[in-house]
């Protein structure tokens, strides 16, 4: 029996129904979204197989919620960076940097939403001032997209061009110069957890 605090099993059967083993009824995408937005957890697995599904099912819905009218999120230009960077050599940190990103959005949004809530019955002027938050987010959004791009430039796993080396005695320092890619990679991630615990400061 699953523990209380255990995600919630989602099945898939072959004819795409889905089966709420919490609830013991069929439910719909459309119900799994409203899940998401309840925080409830859930994981989706493959009725016969047993296999965990989850990301692609949460894929469909975002893909089903962007094809209704008024409630495209994604920008275009956005897809299309998304796009370039699967089998890109920073595939790798996309998936990090997006998360974090996305945590620091949703502790703004909520304080956000707090001051609205507090500014009902206000004059004008104090409904003036709430502008004040979402700036602020965009802010930290635009520091966050700089922050990622001179990551990007940092992290460069070919010398520079016109730095090729003489034969025999540069071909160790070649050797050497070899583990640091995964140097390189590491010290992306602590900028990014960096920026994490910075951002949690300002919370």
């Amino acid at each position: 029996m699953a523990a209380k605090d255990d995600p919630i099993i989602i099945k898939k059967y072959a004819n795409r129904r889905l089966y709420n083993t919490g609830t013991s009824t069929y439910v719909t995408l459309e119900d799994l979204a409203e899940m998401v937005k309840k925080g409830e957890e859930f994981t989706v697995q493959d009725a016969k197989t047993g296999d965990d599904i989850t990301h692609p099912v949460l894929t469909q819905i975002i893909f089903e919620l962007e094809n209704k009218d008024g409630q495209n999120m994604l920008p275009i230009p956005f897809l299309r960076q998304l796009i370039a960077f699967y089998g890109d050599q920073m595939q790798m940190i996309v998936p990090s940097f997006l998360e974090q990103s996305m945590i620091a959005f949703s502790k703004e949004q909520e304080r956000f939403r707090e001051q609205m809530k507090g500014a009902i019955g206000k004059s004008p002027l104090d409904v003036m001032k709430m502008a004040t938050p979402m700036k602020a987010l965009e802010e930290q959004t635009r520091r966050n997209m700089e922050m990622f791009q001179n990551a990007m430039r940092l992290f460069t796993p070919f010398p520079p061009a016109g730095s090729a080396p003489a034969a025999a005695p540069a071909e160790p320092a070649r050797k050497e110069a070899q583990p640091e890619k995964p140097d390189d990679l590491q010290q992306l991630k602590d900028q990014i957890a960096a920026m994490q615990r910075k951002l949690d400061t300002m919370s």
